[in-house]
């Protein structure tokens, strides 16, 4: 979860960058940029490519890495939201990047069911 004074900060941020661990644990993978919302006080992300995007793989085959997120770096664990175990959360998760996102071309897809089978929560580390 993360703190309040960090929920508007990260709610309106753009600069979401993923970097999961490779399978050695200890190198992190190329920065990916992507897109974030927040959602009771909890970040989300999703792979535009579905299940089958490259750091979707790896964030939930090695469970850690990093973000970067409104210019600052932090350790993450990242935890996958299955579609049919959490409807009402994805369909908050899709009410928020609509609002977010709204004025993007790109917005429409992030709420379909490939993304949506995609859905990460990322656990700030302190």
């Amino acid at each position: 979860m993360i703190h309040n004074e960090e929920i508007e900060r990260f709610s309106t941020a753009d600069d979401f960058y993923v970097s999961p661990y490779y399978r050695d644990g200890t190198t992190l993978g190329t920065p990916t940029w992507i897109w974030s919302v927040v959602v009771e006080k909890e970040i989300y992300i999703r792979a535009w490519n579905g299940q089958n995007s490259r750091w979707f793989k790896s964030a939930i085959n090695q469970g850690k890495g990093q973000i970067q997120i409104d210019g600052h770096k932090y350790d993450a664990i990242f935890k996958h939201i299955p579609v049919i175990e959490n409807a009402n959360l994805i369909k908050k998760i899709d009410n928020a990047y609509k609002n977010k996102y709204q004025d993007s071309v790109y917005m429409p897809p992030m709420i379909s069911e490939s993304p949506r089978n995609a859905t990460v929560r990322v656990d700030i580390q302190r």
